[in-house]
């Protein structure tokens, strides 16, 4: 509640149309940022989570933004980096409640991020089912679908091959990519996998003469998606808008033939920012592959 009633005053509005809430209140495996998806019983009982009296029951969600639309503060509210069961248990809490449920869920989605469409919040989200509106972020993997660090890396990455060359990237960055805290947050968008099937990507959008290259077929793609109703993209200046806003009016979709190699790249790797090369310990310094975390 307080958080909302700060954002009003930051605004400078009296409601906002959708506010979503960005991330669960409980664990999450869909939360490790690009490590694993796996559920763990261990984690959920964690006293991270289980402590303090516990996760935010749906119940207590689900009344608290009841609560925002009853005085007019929201519209309508939504969820962020959720999964099908967040999702679904908190429609069918509201449903039962009474109360305004979520219209909106967040996720990252993009041609190398396809995991929304095949593990149940596709299905969850459907108009035969919960009819929640899925927004793609990250739709070009924090800029790697761009095509601009194909042949000169991330800074981040290019500091262990040219020190000199990834310094002068740091200080006139291209990008989230080039910057320190972003670059290793967003690792997850440049693992083997994925840069091997960014630049099959590309091939692809040059074999085709989609226009607007690598970027365009990405963002094109994306809104093809019969999961996706709204594409969000970052920019950093009017050209980078203005294109983007050129390729979510060209009106005919993609040809199908360049959908089925789309997924022909896809199916050798489902899931590229999951594989990773940078293996080791957790955040409690325990393990072998990185995985374990709260």
């Amino acid at each position: 509640i307080e958080d909302c009633e700060g954002s009003l005053k930051r605004l400078q509005t009296d409601y906002i149309d959708v506010y979503q809430l960005h991330w669960p209140q409980r664990y999450s495996p869909q939360s490790n940022w690009g490590q694993s998806m796996a559920y763990s019983v261990e984690n959920d009982s964690n006293l991270y989570w289980r402590g303090m009296g516990g996760p935010t029951s749906f119940e207590d969600l689900c009344t608290s933004m009841e609560k925002l639309v009853q005085q007019g503060k929201i519209r309508s509210w939504g969820l962020c980096n959720d999964n099908a069961y967040g999702l679904t248990a908190c429609t069918r809490t509201a449903k039962a409640l009474g109360t305004t449920p979520p219209c909106t869920l967040q996720g990252d989605f993009s041609i190398l991020d396809r995991k929304s469409e095949e593990n149940g919040v596709a299905e969850a989200a459907s108009p035969y089912n919960e009819n929640v509106g899925f927004m793609a972020y990250n739709a070009l993997a924090g800029g790697m679908l761009t095509g601009k660090y194909i042949d000169i890396p991330a800074a981040i990455d290019d500091l262990e091959t040219n020190r000199d060359r990834a310094a002068q990237t740091i200080g006139n960055p291209r990008g989230r990519m080039d910057s320190r805290g972003w670059g290793i947050t967003l690792y997850r968008y440049r693992t083997a996998a994925a840069q091997q099937a960014i630049r099959e990507y590309k091939q692809l959008a040059d074999k085709f003469k989609i226009p607007g290259g690598l970027t365009e077929m990405s963002l094109r793609w994306c809104r093809q998606r019969s999961l996706i109703t709204t594409t969000l993209v970052g920019h950093t200046n009017m050209r980078q808008l203005q294109d983007s806003v050129k390729y979510f009016t060209v009106s005919d979709p993609l040809p199908e033939e360049l959908m089925w190699e789309i997924d022909r790249v896809h199916m050798k790797n489902r899931l590229p920012l999951f594989s990773s090369d940078r293996v080791g310990k957790d955040w409690y310094g325990q393990g072998e592959i990185g995985e374990t975390i709260p």
